[in-house]
């Protein structure tokens, strides 16, 4: 087996479905078993560290909130800053804000102002590539910063949702990559 083989088996045994969550209907994807296993947790740090470098990225972009959790060990693993995209109102100072819409209404993300600059390469991390909404509001922000995008990185996209055909426009040909194929 070869060693990616090998990572995404070790992967997907470690997340784990939960039926019916947040709402009837959907399988969720959980993580936290993945996370709580060493292994498995510095095989995907590992992972995505190498796509950080593969971009050229100068700082890591993690989305709320899972992307904190996957994003800020990977920066420190590839040796570069990493940047919270947060929630609207969850920043202290002046921030740059963008919204979104939602598959029911809208949501706005924001990040610190000073944290890009025009000479930033920024990979964008998160556990999960859906519908891309809230990725496109990143790469948005991350342009309005000045800043460039050297592409997006996901522990899973969930296909079936076209979160890919969203973002591809907007990455510029930026590559995005997920680990697994949902």
């Amino acid at each position: 087996m070869t060693e990616l083989a090998e990572i995404t088996t070790l992967l997907l045994s470690r997340i784990r479905d939960v039926a019916d969550y947040p709402e009837p209907g959907v399988m969720f994807k959980d993580i936290t078993p993945l996370l709580a296993d060493p292994a498995a947790f510095t095989a995907l740090t590992d992972a995505l560290a190498e796509i950080a470098a593969g971009t050229g990225a100068t700082k890591v972009v993690g989305l709320e909130a899972r992307g904190f959790i996957l994003g800020a060990p990977v920066a420190v693993r590839a040796g570069l800053g990493f940047i919270p995209v947060r929630k609207a109102g969850k920043l202290p100072g002046a921030t740059l804000r963008q919204a979104y819409d939602l598959e029911y209404g809208s949501a706005e993300i924001e990040v610190h102002a000073e944290d890009l600059s025009s000479g930033d390469r920024v990979l964008i991390v998160d556990d999960v590539l859906a519908t891309g909404g809230t990725a496109e509001a990143a790469i948005q922000l991350i342009h309005r910063a000045g800043a460039e995008v050297s592409g997006v990185a996901v522990l899973m996209e969930l296909g079936f949702l076209d979160g890919r055909a969203r973002l591809e426009p907007a990455l510029n040909g930026a590559p995005l990559q997920a680990l697994l194929q949902i």
